[in-house]
């Protein structure tokens, strides 16, 4: 099943991204990729690391990344190659966490059929 915005929102939900990025770089990447939902700027990672999610980008993997054009101190405003570990949260309305993801292998994430289970569950409970 592919998620689509509109399954999110016909369940009363909102889907929303947090980046460490700087304004400007999250804004080119949401026009670039034609992204319909708000992506919010957590420059310096103060939100990740309230949820314990940043860890700093190793030494051997800079160049790497650096080689497929990925400057992380140029997109995050600072030299800390510091990166949040990808995850996805639910929070209610009245801003209780009732489910999380997050898995520190950033290849592995949530399955969007789960994130619709999980939506879908919490409107029957209401």
């Amino acid at each position: 099943m592919q998620l689509e915005l509109p399954d999110i929102e016909s369940l009363g939900a909102q889907l929303v991204a947090i980046s460490p990025n700087l304004p400007d770089k999250s804004l080119s990447t949401v026009e670039k990729n034609h992204i319909a939902f708000e992506v919010l700027s957590d420059v310096g990672n103060h939100v990740t690391r309230d949820f314990g999610l940043v860890f700093t980008l190793s030494e051997e993997l800079r160049p790497i990344y650096a080689s497929f054009g990925i400057d992380i101190p140029a997109f995050n405003g600072d030299h800390t190659f510091e990166l949040p570990m990808p995850a996805t949260y639910v929070i209610a309305t009245d801003g209780t966490i009732t489910y999380a993801f997050v898995d520190p292998d950033y290849t592995k994430r949530l399955e969007p059929s789960e994130i619709i289970k999980v939506l879908k569950n919490m409107t029957v409970e209401e």
